[in-house]
């Protein structure tokens, strides 16, 4: 064995530090009873070629320095301390293990029974340790110079309620592409390549959320069945870019290929967001492998039950990260100050966000994750986006998230997709979507932009699938069509899956174009799940995990009708951005402008009169106009001036059947036709116009949009409204029917459209 200095090292910064003239490395480890340092030549080799002891700790930082050690430098962890599951210590030096502070991680896992510490297959489960080393097959730390010229990067820090969000897969979104170059697909330098900004622009989008890009485990039991962990849930490095990610090997490249990545995507103005995934780790249950944290420190990574042999599982993986822990929670947030900083990342969407905020009595707000959090000054300033439910007791939590966060609004979600497959008593919750959810966010000081809204995401149905299938169609994933989730609000038109029917093809583009409408026109923040703007499919699985295949990868041969949807979708991403009333920062009030019966948002039935008590309480009726009021005082822009805006009214019909809408307002009036999803452009291509107290044909399944025209904004304040508004909270709390003058027969049809 070559000799190696050693010198005492600093329990501070943990990981392993280039610090110009050697490296530094410090781990945490409460139990253990000592720790070695094990250093290794290539990425095959069988054992390390030097271990050495780290004697040296500090306050449970086990650390040492090595003056000859350079970046690319390989290296893990050997543990010792007791092996006892039923007092929850798992310790065994056998076992290489991973640094819960690498930067990079080298090297797949080469899955054998030797990766647990436990004797696999044997009578007494996880009770008798392992002695077999796994060395061999197991991924290597790898130490990197952190410089990188960045040159004058910066954060674009766009407004949030000015954000309109693409989540995207790193490997999908460009594996298909054919205007990336070949070696660059499916990678970092793929999603920063001139291609794929380019078409983020032309979309209109304002920020890239990834997938989870922090290294991730393929379960054993995934690989046995030829599959994949495809979206990357199941982290075991929390510092470290997924090196299958990156076009430039697997020693430490997948480092500045993210930054320059980033650095790419920041010049064109686009924000990165990071799906991360904190709440639990790729080591699984009391049976899965001993990677990195089990090994280091069983009890200080992970919740115990009051059994310390088994572990509390809020996620449905097997574990549950401890964040009660001080160092557990250390490493959260040095993750997070580190892509920040380091990475220059803009915001996180953070997965099962509510076991993060988790203690003894079930989820608190006051929980120390959100207290320190809140308090520093670089994580509080970025995106902050929970997904607010976890799988335990109490976990959804949608709307009682604290200040600074936003939220994934599966209420939203379901809202939307309800109203438009036809499901009854759906409009009053549709009104609170449309207008942000005040409902969830507005008594607790949130503002509407709290409201992170979607109707697809990774998870579940694509916007093509959940207009063309009513159930899953999982197969492909080997599990017998159980997993994934059984309730998604989806209707298929009359048929399961692709048809050659016209109609059915012609009510499914219409469908398509009614949910991304709504989607880009509520209050809110707006996310699009990568390909819904080009009708992509999964072929009906709603659970696509772990197909890394062209189920899940963004396919970029378009028909015409795609290629329609995309540039439907591109308008509408324009019109939002060039009309502040569809992004307003601040709630309506239901207010009266200025003494005028105008108010800044109006709720009509099909007969053009405001809404009565009466009709917000019929669960019958699926028609609804609203009028969006963009002469208001209460939003400013910087200077401190009124930000106005055209008056628009938006007119939605979830009946089969079409109804005479009666546009509201006096006469001499006009509302000009801005889109109608009925027609296959969808936005109109030459001026329509209609005056007050036309009867509009509102077609069946559709969404119309008007702009008030026809004089100033200053005249159309002074206009007095049909019929003298009502006096009921905003918005009602039930459903609204049109008169039954102003409502057609419901056909036989409408019925058999819900089921």
């Amino acid at each position: 064995m070559t000799p190696v200095k050693i010198w005492l090292g600093y329990p501070y910064p943990l990981g392993a530090t280039w610090m110009g003239n050697g490296v530094n490395f410090a781990i945490f480890s409460e139990a253990a009873t000592s720790i070695d340092l094990c250093l290794f030549d290539s990425l095959d080799a069988s054992r390390e070629n030097i271990r050495i002891p780290m004697t040296e700790h500090t306050d449970q930082v086990w650390h040492i320095f090595l003056p000859d050690v350079r970046p690319g430098q390989l290296y893990g962890y050997r543990v010792t301390g007791p092996y006892d599951p039923t007092r929850g210590l798992r310790f065994n030096n056998s076992k290489l293990l991973i640094d819960p502070y690498a930067k990079a991680i080298a090297g797949d896992i080469n899955w054998s029974d030797e990766m647990f510490a436990y004797v696999v297959g044997g009578e007494h489960e996880d009770m008798t340790r392992d002695f077999r080393d796994d060395a061999w097959g197991m991924p290597k730390a790898v130490v990197i110079d952190n410089a990188f010229d960045w040159g004058d990067d910066k954060h674009p820090r766009t407004p949030l309620h000015h954000s309109v969000i693409y989540e995207t897969h790193v490997k999908g979104f460009t594996k298909l592409c054919p205007d990336v170059p070949e070696k660059f697909r499916g990678t970092y330098a793929g999603i920063g390549s001139a291609a794929a900004i380019e078409y983020f622009k032309k979309l209109g989008v304002t920020a890239v959320e990834l997938l989870p890009v922090h290294q991730f485990v393929n379960d054993r039991t995934l690989v046995d069945r030829g599959l994949s962990n495809y979206w990357g849930y199941n982290s075991i490095g929390f510092f470290a870019p997924e090196a299958k990610y990156s076009s430039r090997g697997v020693m430490g490249g997948q480092v500045d290929e993210f930054k320059s990545m980033v650095r790419n995507l920041h010049t064109a103005g686009l924000e990165v967001i990071l799906d991360v995934v904190y709440n639990h780790t790729g080591e699984g249950n009391r049976l899965g492998p001993t990677l990195s944290f089990r090994g280091i420190d069983n009890l200080a990574y992970y919740r115990a039950t009051e059994d310390p042999r088994f572990y509390m599982d809020y996620t449905g993986t097997g574990n549950t990260l401890n964040l009660l822990n001080t160092r557990t929670l250390q490493m959260v947030m040095d993750s997070l100050r580190y892509w920040i900083n380091d990475m220059h990342v803009d915001g996180f969407r953070f997965d099962l966000a509510s076991t993060l905020a988790r203690d003894e009595n079930g989820v608190n707000k006051l929980h120390s994750f959100f207290e320190i959090i809140h308090q520093d000054p670089v994580i509080s300033q970025t995106k902050l986006i929970a997904e607010p439910w976890d799988v335990g007791e109490g976990g959804y939590q949608v709307g009682n998230f604290p200040i600074l966060w936003a939220e994934w609004n599966g209420k939203y979600r379901d809202a939307v997709r309800s109203f438009w497959k036809g499901d009854e008593g759906r409009l009053g919750e549709l009104a609170y979507r449309l207008t942000g959810s005040p409902d969830l966010y507005q008594t607790t000081g949130r503002r509407p932009y709290a409201s992170i809204n979607f109707i697809t995401a990774h998870d579940g149905f694509t916007l093509n699938d959940l207009v063309s299938y009513n159930d899953k169609h999982n197969e492909a994933n080997g599990e017998n069509n159980y997993d994934g989730d059984n309730n998604n609000h989806s209707w298929n038109g009359g048929v399961e899956g692709p048809t050659d029917d016209p109609e059915i093809q012609k009510l499914r583009a219409r469908q398509r174009r009614n949910l991304m409408a709504t989607l880009l026109l509520s209050q809110g923040v707006p996310m699009i799940c990568a390909g819904d703007e080009s009708a992509r499919t999964q072929q009906g699985n709603n659970n696509a995990y772990c197909q890394d295949n062209e189920i899940s990868w963004l396919n970029w041969e378009h028909d015409d009708e795609q290629k329609a949807l995309f540039e439907f979708t591109r308008k509408l991403i324009e019109l939002r951005r060039d009309h502040p009333v569809f992004r307003r920062p601040k709630f309506f009030q239901g207010r009266r402008i200025r003494g005028s019966e105008i108010k800044d948002v109006m709720w009509f039935n099909p007969g053009g009169n405001e809404m009565s008590d009466e009709e917000w309480s019929s669960p019958f009726v699926r028609c609804l106009g609203v009028l969006l009021s963009g002469d208001t005082i209460d939003v400013l822009n910087f200077q401190g001036d009124p930000i106005r805006d055209a008056t628009f009214l938006l007119l939605v019909n979830a009946h089969y059947e079409e109804v005479s809408f009666v546009l509201p307002g006096q006469k001499d009036l006009e509302w000009h036709l801005v889109l109608d999803t009925a027609s296959e452009e969808g936005f109109a291509s030459e001026p329509k116009k209609f005056a007050s107290g036309d009867d509009l044909e509102l077609a069946g399944r559709a969404l119309t949009l008007l702009k008030l025209g026809g004089g100033s904004q200053a005249q159309a304040r002074q206009e007095s409204w049909k019929k003298r508004p009502v006096e009921v909270p905003h918005p009602a709390p039930a459903v609204a029917a049109p008169p039954t003058s102003a409502r057609k027969k419901k056909k036989d049809g409408d019925a058999k459209s819900t089921s």
